[in-house]
C-alpha cells in the first residue's frame, strides 16, 4: 500500500472509530462502571470481532478480484454510494445518550471480553460497511495479502486506542455527548459522505 493511500486510510479509520456505535458506547459504559483497566477486556474482545469481520470481507474481496479486476471499479462505486447513504443516516441521527442505570451486577473479565466480541460481530451493518470501505483503498497492482494485513492492523490499532481513550474519559465525555452529540454525528456523517464521493473518483 502506497504511503499516501495509507495516510488517507488512517484518517478514514480514525473517523470511523470516533463515530458513535455499539462498541464505542460499550467502552464508555464499561469505562464508567468498571474503570479503564478492566475495560481493556471489552476492547480486546471488540477488536478481535472487528478483525474477524475484516478478514471475512477481505477473503471475499480477494476471491472477486481474482475473478476480474474490473470488479474493483464496480465495488468502489457501489461502496461509495453506500458510504454516502451512511453519512446521510448519521447526519440525521440524534445525539448519543449514555445511561448507566442498568447493569447492577459486576461482570467478570471473561464477561467483559464476551460482550465486546459479540457487540462487534452481532452487527451485520459492520460487514456491509467493510465491504464498502475497504475496496476504496485497494491497489490491484500490488499484493492483496499485504494490503489486507496492513489495513486490518491499522484499523485494529486505531479502534483499540480510541476505545481505550473513551473508557478513560467516560465520566468527562458523558455531558458533552448529551449536549453536542448531534453536532458530532453531523461531522462524522459529512466525513463518510466526502469519502464516499471522493474516493471512487481517485486512481
Amino acid at each position: 500500500m502506497a504511503l499516501d493511500t495509507w495516510l488517507i486510510y488512517l484518517l478514514a479509520s480514525i473517523g470511523l472509530s470516533l463515530t458513535p456505535g455499539p462498541n464505542s458506547l460499550l467502552a464508555l459504559t464499561h469505562g464508567a462502571l468498571y474503570g479503564a483497566r478492566r475495560t481493556l477486556f471489552t476492547i480486546v474482545g471488540g477488536v478481535l470481532g472487528f478483525s474477524a469481520l475484516i478478514a471475512l470481507t477481505m477473503f471475499g474481496l480477494s476471491a472477486l478480484l481474482q475473478t476480474s479486476a474490473a470488479v474493483l471499479s464496480v465495488l468502489k462505486w457501489v461502496g461509495g454510494a453506500y458510504l454516502i447513504w451512511l453519512g446521510i443516516q448519521l447526519w440525521r441521527s440524534p445525539g448519543l445518550q449514555l445511561e448507566l442505570t442498568a447493569h447492577n451486577a459486576r461482570l467478570g473479565n471473561a464477561g467483559l471480553f464476551r460482550q465486546g466480541l459479540l457487540s462487534a460481530m452481532a452487527n451485520p451493518k459492520v460487514l456491509l460497511f467493510y465491504g464498502a470501505f475497504l475496496p476504496q483503498f485497494i491497489d490491484p497492482q500490488r499484493g492483496l495479502v499485504l494490503q489486507f494485513a496492513v489495513m486490518a492492523a491499522t484499523f485494529a490499532s486505531v479502534e483499540c486506542l480510541v476505545e481505550y481513550l473513551l473508557a478513560r474519559l467516560a465520566f468527562r465525555i458523558r455531558p458533552w455527548l448529551a449536549k453536542g452529540g448531534k453536532g458530532f454525528n453531523r461531522c462524522c456523517g459529512s466525513l463518510f459522505a466526502l469519502i464516499g464521493l471522493a474516493l471512487p473518483l481517485g486512481r
